[in-house]
């Protein structure tokens, strides 16, 4: 695309309600930042997120994959990571209900610049690169959570990279809503049984949601453990005019997908880590307040797994058991019952490397 072609594309996106920065609704579409570690084997028979951040694997059956963060990218586009799926167990009797999926949920707050059920809705295009070890069929998919409405577009894959630009129409019928819960799920179709494959995919316009409609014609990604997925440059912005991906600084991507989840101490793999400071809320119970990095989502779950020490009155108590006293998006205050110390003491945490204390916060949708 010469430079004249994407100043008018962006131009016509503009126009249609998109614009110049952070036209890029997708999250970590560049697969650079994967706080949960950059692989996960034996993924299978239920969802989760497990590498790159704000992907979710949907998944039902008997088929499992390892999912990573992996260095194969496009040449010349800019890109360091991709997503690669390797299937490890095939699954070639496929019941109605298995699917698999990759997916990203959108907040409806961050999806209002598309103006969807009003008169000035506007087209939503995605873009991105895929490639496989072999030709398949993949289904695209807008699934409108708030109004129970969907579009879908097969896709193709070869054993070279190869971008996709998909446009889908406007919808005038069913707002987002304008909140902090997911209101859109772009999802890419991996394999489906009959429930969701037997009916004539729906790519003419939005329609209210038929379960088979939703992945006719896809592949099956499981039908070998010879079987490869890769992706990334995922990019989905408001009008009909695709433009070259949104790259921006690792900090500012890992920012917003830290909003959903983030590590606060992992002392395995970070070495010695101090904790925040707190107080003795009596001779037996610490607590002390966590400040998140960024405003998350929601008031965030906590997981804590190793042993964590807490200095206090000259000496060391090491806990392992800690829980939420109180959370809100900006702060969680930590609470844990195995000290002995002086209450209204001060008090701080630590964990050497050895001990592996791991604190995750999570408010993903």
């Amino acid at each position: 695309m010469t430079k004249a072609a994407e100043l008018a594309n962006l131009i016509g996106n503009i126009n249609a309600g998109g614009g110049g920065v952070n036209r890029n609704i997708i999250i970590n579409g560049a697969m650079n930042v994967a706080q949960r570690g950059t692989s996960s084997t034996g993924i299978g028979g239920s969802s989760g997120y497990f590498t790159c951040d704000r992907w979710l694997i949907a998944q039902s059956g008997d088929g499992r994959l390892t999912m990573s963060q992996d260095s194969s990218v496009p040449t010349g586009k800019g890109f360091a990571n991709s997503i690669k799926l390797d299937c490890t167990t095939a699954d070639t009797s496929i019941a109605a209900s298995e699917f698999l999926q990759i997916v990203q949920k959108i907040e409806g707050q961050n999806l209002q610049s598309i103006g969807k059920g009003t008169s000035d809705a506007k087209p939503i295009t995605v873009s991105f690169y895929v490639k496989a070890n072999a030709t398949f069929n993949f289904v695209c998919e807008l699934n409108d959570l708030d109004n129970s409405r969907h579009i879908s577009k097969l896709f193709s894959t070869t054993t070279d990279w190869v971008k996709h630009e998909i446009t889908f129409p406007a919808d005038t019928t069913g707002a987002f809503d304008n909140d902090n819960a997911a209101s859109l799920n772009l999802t890419f179709w991996l394999h489906a049984g009959s429930t969701y494959s037997s009916g004539t995919l729906n790519t003419a316009s939005f329609a209210s949601r038929t379960n088979a409609n939703r992945a006719a014609g896809v592949s099956s990604f499981y039908s070998s453990t010879d079987n490869e997925f890769f992706i990334t440059g995922v990019q989905l912005e408001v009008g009909q005019n695709p433009t070259e991906f949104e790259h921006e600084p690792f900090e500012s991507t890992l920012h917003k997908c830290q909003r959903y989840y983030y590590v606060a101490m992992d002392s395995a793999n970070e070495g010695d880590s101090h904790g925040p400071v707190g107080c003795n809320y009596n001779s037996s119970t610490a607590r002390i307040v966590w400040f998140h990095p960024q405003h998350m989502r929601a008031s965030p779950s906590l997981t804590f797994s190793g042993t964590l020490a807490v200095y206090s009155n000259g000496q060391f108590d090491d806990t392992t058991t800690w829980n939420l006293l109180s959370s809100n998006n900006k702060y969680s205050q930590l609470n844990n019952s195995q000290i002995s110390a002086t209450s209204g003491d001060g008090c701080f945490s630590y964990a050497p490397q050895a001990n592996s204390a791991k604190i995750q916060f999570d408010s993903e949708l």
